[in-house]
């Protein structure tokens, strides 16, 4: 009999709970197409409002907070490993084996220890700081459902007293359902009116402690990373002196691409001396004496036999001499075709056989924007200025469009005229003093490993 009884005590809930259920919704309906009013509380909802927002940013918080603590764990696991590799690498005659061992013995300690803290003292804080919020977030939800199911008690209350037959004991019945569901929801929305605003105003409290924690915790830390730091270092450094015989050279990065300018000032070096014409023509393949033209003319014609070489044409007169030796150029190798430009060169009244240089400029640009041109170019540096350079260690040049560096060099950096022919890893630019001194970009520029500087300015 129990057993059926505490059934139909389950049942009877259920079917409560159904109705309850069927009668909100029914509220709600009628709440939405205007047919009945709805009371509303400002106030509470603006409270509603604030819990969702300082919600949101806790969640986020935890998470990323979560993220950050990953990030610290795996940058131990790589400082440990880096640790050991050192010890494996640090051969045992070495000075200072036992420092480095105790060292990367107290870098592990210190990381755990850190890591350790920052969960108890942030993370841990956090999630009790989010533990209030679901309870709280469910009597939010809860004080809605006893709002609808007092808006309902009191509409059925209103219709019962409207009505033009009226009964006493169903409006009677009906207040005192009003008057129950009054209390509850009344009761519900005074704690909320009271502990939301509380726990909105507390977000600062909590974020200033949780934020300061990270900050001292992150302090100390590096504050005692940096001393095992200068403890590696000091330890280094004493191996390095003495093995100061067996210094690691930096090394520039080499270049692929054609020196631009060692072939422009070998180009300039054999324009500024004139080319000696062969004015006379190629001897001819069997080793026969040239005859003279005078003498071996008939009406200004040479005769065809002494001069003629394979694929050569003969001049019809001795007034052409250059286009003669242009002619067997043709024939004869490679020196013989130099002479042959040589003497056309003055032919044609110094115009050059060469092809000529065309070196397009191309201004240089940072972030989409033109830099060294006339409006923003400062008179004192050189054309095309894009920044300076200090030399950290000494370079020594192994070609002629190289700049020869000494530590503390300070170097003007400009732009390459093409920036096709700029290699990986080099800069152009002048050496300042030689810049000052001179004035002259053609002869003091060159260009430089960017590994060898740091930029100053």
């Amino acid at each position: 009999m129990a057993e059926l009884g505490s059934k139909g005590v389950t049942a009877g809930k259920i079917a409560s709970n159904v109705q309850k259920k069927l009668t909100r919704a029914q509220e709600k309906v009628l709440q939405k197409l205007g047919k009945a009013d709805e009371t509303k509380d400002e106030q509470f909802e603006q409270c509603v409002q604030n819990f969702n927002k300082q919600l949101s940013e806790g969640t986020r918080l935890q998470k990323d907070l979560r993220t950050y603590l990953a990030s610290v764990k795996a940058m131990h696991e790589a400082s440990k490993k880096l640790t050991e590799c050192l010890q494996e690498v640090y051969e045992p005659d070495w000075p200072g084996r036992d420092d480095t061992n105790k060292i990367a013995e107290n870098n592990d300690l210190l990381w755990t220890d850190f890591h350790q803290k920052l969960v108890d003292q942030a993370l841990l804080t956090m999630d009790t700081y989010l533990g209030q919020f679901p309870d709280i977030k469910s009597r939010i939800a809860k004080r809605g459902r006893k709002l609808v199911d007092y808006d309902s008690a009191r509409h059925h209350f209103e219709a019962l007293q409207t009505a033009k037959k009226k009964d006493e004991t169903k409006i009677a019945k009906a207040e005192e359902e009003l008057v129950k569901a009054q209390k509850v929801f009344e009761e519900m929305n005074v704690d909320l009116q009271e502990e939301l605003p509380s726990l909105w105003n507390s977000r600062v409290g909590f974020y200033v402690n949780t934020f300061q924690s990270i900050a001292g915790l992150e302090e100390n830390f590096h504050k005692e990373m940096s001393k095992l730091n200068q403890n590696l270092h000091d330890v280094l450094l004493g191996l390095d002196k003495q093995y100061s015989g067996n210094a690691f050279p930096v090394k520039a990065q080499p270049r692929k691409k054609t020196k631009l300018f060692a072939r422009l000032r070998k180009k300039m070096s054999s324009d500024s001396t004139p080319a000696k014409a062969n004015k006379s023509p190629s001897p001819p393949p069997d080793g026969s004496p040239i005859t003279s033209p005078e003498t071996k003319t008939v009406n200004h014609e040479l005769e065809p036999s002494t001069l003629e070489a394979p694929g050569a044409s003969i001049p019809k007169s001795p007034s052409q001499p250059a286009e003669a030796a242009h002619a067997g150029a043709e024939a004869a190798g490679s020196e013989a075709a130099a002479g042959a430009e040589a003497s056309k060169t003055e032919a044609d009244s110094g115009s050059s056989s060469l092809p000529a240089v065309v070196v397009e400029t191309f201004p240089a640009t940072v972030n989409g924007t033109v830099e060294g041109g006339a409006s923003s170019e400062r008179s004192d540096m050189p054309p095309g200025f894009l920044f300076k350079v200090q030399a950290m260690h000494d370079y020594v040049a192994t070609d002629s469009d190289e700049l020869q560096l000494k530590a503390g060099d300070v170097v003007l950096v400009i732009p390459f005229e093409n920036p096709e022919e700029q290699d990986e890893g080099w800069l152009m630019g002048v050496k300042e003093s030689d810049w000052i001194q001179h004035k002259e970009l053609d002869q003091c520029r060159g260009v430089f490993p960017e590994n060898f500087t740091e930029r100053v300015q």
